[in-house]
């Protein structure tokens, strides 16, 4: 996927990563509703967003597990994704940009690229309905028919397919999964604190953490 060209000069660390759901995409709301969907068919009790920030994790199916109260194996985890998603799905004309997502991404002097823990096929057409697929080199989201992984590998391979090491990039998000999966890299990462995890989980991390993207993208191009 083509898009913006290398600036001329730029940050040390020279190529944006972009995380979608919860950092470009302010889709806190529908997420919870979704969640609650999923957990209303199980028998759960409906969390608020509060709830939500402060004990969403990764893999979901331990978050689920923790809300429900039982365990969750791969079946089951495997019918609370779909209904989640159809839930989502439903939702999702109604989920605007952060209110400055355009302008962080017109304010880093790099190139840019999006990784999200969506599924690609409807990430890619998804990206291109907000008009923002120009501002991206490459947009990458997952690839196998079940989600609720970490992102690591998942960000190892979408550095492969650029050609970029660790080193040369910071990645933006808003998940201390976002920030584990920069570190495997080698990568920096800055924490967004108005997405879908408590700001003050993301603050006691020890990453850079800043309260709209456009902080965020001036953290980022400061960093060594």
């Amino acid at each position: 996927m083509t898009g913006a060209q290398p600036a001329t000069t730029g940050p040390a660390r020279g190529h944006l990563v972009w995380d979608w759901n919860g950092t470009l995409l302010d889709d806190l709301d529908l997420v919870v509703d979704a969640t609650n969907v999923a957990f209303a068919s199980a028998g759960g009790q409906s969390v608020t967003a509060d709830e939500h920030r402060a004990r969403f994790r990764r893999p979901v199916a331990d978050y689920y597990a923790e809300m429900l109260g039982r365990a969750i194996d791969a079946e089951a985890f495997g019918a609370l994704d779909r209904i989640f998603h159809d839930a989502y799905r439903v939702g999702l004309a109604s989920c605007a940009l952060a209110a400055d997502a355009t302008a962080a991404l017109a304010a880093w002097p790099g190139t840019q690229s999006l990784l999200s823990m969506w599924f690609h096929d409807e990430l890619v057409p998804t990206v291109r309905t907000y008009g923002l697929t120009p501002h991206f080199t490459r947009v990458d989201g997952l690839r196998v028919p079940v989600g609720g992984g970490f992102k690591a590998e998942w960000l190892a391979k979408h550095l492969a397919e650029l050609g970029l090491g660790g080193g040369e990039v910071v990645l933006i998000g808003d998940s201390l999964d976002d920030a584990a999966a920069a570190e495997s890299v080698g990568a920096r990462c800055v924490l967004y604190t108005g997405g879908l995890s408590d700001p003050q989980r993301l603050r006691a991390s020890g990453h850079p953490t800043a309260d709209t993207l456009t902080a965020a993208v001036t953290l980022a191009t400061a960093l060594p």
